[in-house]
C-alpha cells in the first residue's frame, strides 16, 4: 500500500469534519471525523509497514468508538433502524450523517471500505477462524432485502401507530439489534466456515453499499501484464470477488471490502489498489 494513502485519508476526513461543522455548527462532528480519520490513517501506516493485524486495529478503534461511545454512551441508534427514525423525524444528526457519509455517498469513493475498516460487527467477525471462506457462496443475498424492508416497516409502524417514548424504544432497538447481529454473524461464520457470511447474506446496510460500490473510484485492479492466472487472489478473497477481471461487472465486484488480502498474497505483485 502506498504510504501516501494515510495522508490522503486524513485530508478527506478533515474536509468532511469541516463540512459537517459548517452545516450543523456542532463541534462534535469535528472531533468525530478527526478521530475516525486519524484512526484509519494510523492503521494504514501500519498496513504500509506490513503489520498483519493493522486492519483489525482500525476496526477495533473505529468500530468500538461508534458502538460504545456514540451508540451506547451517546444513546444514538447507529443501525438502519436509527437512520430511518432520525430521517423521519427530520433530524440531521449523528445517525443520518453517519449513513450519508459512510454508507450512501462514501461508497462512490471507497466502495465497501466501511465493511473492511469500520464496521463494529465485522470487528468481531474478523477475529473468528474462517478468514477465507471454505464453502461455495450461497444464493442467500435476498435475505438482506427482506431484513431491510422489515426494519423500514417496523420504524414506520412506530410513527403510524403514534407510539410513545420513541427515543427509548429506538435505543433499545439499537442494543437488541446489535445483539441479534452478533449472534447471527457468529453462528453463520461457524455454520458456513466463513467469517464474512453475515456481510454476504444478511447485513441490510449492503442494500445502500452495493449499488454505489459499483461506481467506486477506489478499486482493486489487476495488472494483466503481470498476472499469470494462478487464482491465489480469488482463493484468499474473503468476499469471493473475481479479482482477475478489471471490469466493474466482475463477479461479486460490489462485495470488495478493500481488505488487500489479494494484494498481500499475489506472488507476482500484479494486484494493486
Amino acid at each position: 500500500m502506498d504510504i501516501k494513502a494515510p495522508i490522503v485519508m486524513e485530508i478527506i476526513f478533515i474536509a468532511v469534519a469541516g463540512l459537517m461543522y459548517a452545516l450543523t455548527s456542532n463541534t462534535f462532528f469535528i472531533f468525530n471525523f478527526l478521530y475516525i480519520g486519524t484512526a484509519i490513517s494510523a492503521g494504514l501506516i501500519l498496513m504500509a509497514r506490513g503489520n498483519r493485524y493493522a486492519r483489525n486495529v482500525i476496526l477495533l478503534a473505529v468500530g468500538s468508538y461508534i458502538l460504545f461511545y456514540v451508540g451506547i454512551l451517546g444513546h444514538e441508534n447507529m443501525l438502519m433502524s436509527g437512520f430511518w427514525y432520525y430521517l423521519f423525524l427530520g433530524v440531521f444528526e449523528a445517525a443520518v450523517i453517519h449513513f450519508l457519509v459512510a454508507k450512501i455517498a462514501g461508497p462512490f469513493l471507497f466502495g465497501r471500505g466501511w465493511c473492511g475498516y469500520a464496521c463494529w460487527i465485522a470487528m468481531v467477525l474478523d477475529l473468528l477462524p474462517y478468514r477465507v471462506a471454505q464453502n461455495p457462496k450461497k444464493n442467500w443475498g435476498y435475505v438482506r432485502y427482506v431484513l431491510f424492508t422489515v426494519i423500514l416497516l417496523a420504524v414506520s409502524a412506530l410513527f403510524i401507530l403514534k407510539v410513545t417514548d420513541l427515543d427509548l424504544i429506538i435505543f433499545y432497538m439499537f442494543i437488541a439489534g446489535n445483539a441479534v447481529y452478533y449472534v447471527i454473524g457468529i453462528a453463520l461464520a461457524y455454520l458456513l466456515k466463513d467469517n464474512r457470511a453475515f456481510c454476504k447474506y444478511v447485513c441490510p446496510i449492503t442494500v445502500f453499499l452495493k449499488p454505489a460500490s459499483y461506481f467506486s473510484l477506489i478499486r482493486v485492479k489487476v495488472d494483466e501484464s503481470r498476472c499469470v492466472d494462478c487464482g491465489v487472489c480469488i482463493q484468499k478473497c474473503p468476499m469471493n470477488v473475481n479479482l482477475v477481471d478489471n471490469a466493474r461487472s466482475r463477479e461479486n465486484g460490489t462485495e470488495c471490502i478493500l481488505c488487500t488480502e489479494c494484494i498481500k498474497n499475489c506472488p507476482k505483485n500484479a494486484v494493486k489498489l
